[in-house]
């Protein structure tokens, strides 16, 4: 079975993941803080913002490749895919506050859209069996 738009949104998410750990990492090596957050603003807000992609983005993916497996490839679900990455980058880089706040909101407003509208897209695909 082939999952073109599983694969690439997985293939994304650890661009992604990987984006978002070296961010860690960055502030983690400036400010010499090897466990823990320290108590630096910078570093939690930069460690919520990979935890909030790692909490999401597996259920997400699951529920891409389930609806890719019932379905022919989808245009719609490319999209759903697609705005989904872009919502994930505006939340990391809103998380840093800044000019770029208004990320967070749109990112977290884009994840939960997309975790609805893939739960009710998979349950509507269960029913009609």
């Amino acid at each position: 079975m082939y999952l073109p738009i599983t694969l690439t949104a997985a293939a994304a998410a650890a661009f992604i993941n990987l984006w978002l750990t070296l961010r860690v990492g960055m502030v983690r090596t400036t400010r010499k803080i090897s466990i823990g957050d320290g108590g630096d603003e910078e570093l939690i807000r930069r460690m919520r913002a990979q935890a909030n992609f790692i909490e999401n983005t597996p259920i997400v993916l699951i529920l891409i490749a389930a609806i890719e497996a019932s379905r022919p490839a989808s245009g719609w679900l490319a999209g759903v895919a697609l705005v989904y990455t872009l919502g994930r980058v505006a939340h990391g880089i809103g998380m840093d506050g800044g000019p770029l706040k208004g990320g967070r909101p749109l990112g977290t407003l884009i994840t939960m859209a997309t975790l609805l509208g893939l739960a009710v897209w998979a349950v509507t695909i269960a029913l009609d069996r």
